[in-house]
């Protein structure tokens, strides 16, 4: 899915972030409002893994949607 779409339809896609990312909060994902960067930001945060892991992780999920 483009990343446009994914900001736009943010609201009704963090439940689907929440499962991806058991993790991350709701107060989390709310802060993140679809950014992309915000995204990958808190998810090195809370996962404690490299900037270009979660990118990837990012890509993967984005890509299924």
């Amino acid at each position: 899915m483009n990343w446009d779409r994914v900001e736009g339809n943010w609201k009704q896609l963090q439940g689907k972030a929440q499962q991806e990312w058991g993790k991350l909060s709701h107060d989390d994902l709310e802060r993140v409002k679809g950014r992309r960067t915000e995204l990958v930001g808190k998810i090195q945060e809370r996962y404690g893994i490299a900037k270009d892991a979660a990118e990837a992780e990012v890509n993967r999920w984005a890509d299924r949607l």
